[in-house]
């Protein structure tokens, strides 16, 4: 009788485990230059668990925010984000990421220049035909320039400093006067109407 009590606690444990189990969860990593900004509209989106500001896509490695914008580690600032893919797919946060940057600018972004201010997607081998069609979409209902936004593989991506961690919530003021100094809501307007 015993046995058959522990087989059945065994049985419903069985059944029951998966209903406690943490979610399936994916990730996306986009360069949008500043990645505060990048963090800060990546973080609404219903599905999103986890934005997290660092770099990527260069040579060095565990690089600082030093090393990324003295523009010779070949890094990007960017930011990794953790989704949920039951509630909502890929597809659906590149739409979204296309209208947070200005594809057209290969040069940086805004008000920020260089190499690691450059827009990319960068992606592993499943995610590349999702992206190359959403970018050939995106390319499509841009008002002004061309797309130069490129698509790369996913390569390791390393945490920003403590203090580039969730900046907007932690600094609202100085990163709104940021966000509109640099003219980046302006541009956007520009490049997809709005």
């Amino acid at each position: 009788m015993r046995r058959l009590i522990v087989l059945f606690a065994a049985a419903l444990a069985m059944l029951a485990a998966p209903a406690f189990a943490a979610p399936r969860t994916e990730t996306a990593i986009f360069a949008g230059g500043c990645f505060w900004c990048m963090e800060h509209d990546m973080q609404g989106v219903p599905g999103v668990l986890k934005v997290e500001s660092g770099y990527t896509g260069g040579h060095l490695k565990n690089p600082t925010y030093r090393d990324v914008t003295s523009e010779t580690s070949g890094h990007y600032e960017a930011v990794r984000v953790t989704y949920d893919p039951a509630k909502l797919d890929y597809g659906f946060l590149l739409y979204r990421y296309w209208k947070l940057v200005d594809p057209t600018d290969d040069g940086g972004q805004f008000c920020d220049r260089g190499p690691s201010y450059r827009p990319a997607v960068f992606v592993t081998p499943a995610q590349r035909p999702i992206a190359e069609k959403s970018r050939a979409e995106a390319a499509k209902r841009l008002r002004t320039g061309t797309m130069k936004t490129q698509i790369l593989p996913a390569q390791t991506f390393y945490l920003a400093e403590e203090y580039h961690r969730d900046y907007a919530k932690r600094n609202k003021l100085n990163y709104f006067a940021y966000r509109t100094g640099c003219g980046r809501d302006a541009r956007l307007k520009q490049v997809w109407g709005g």
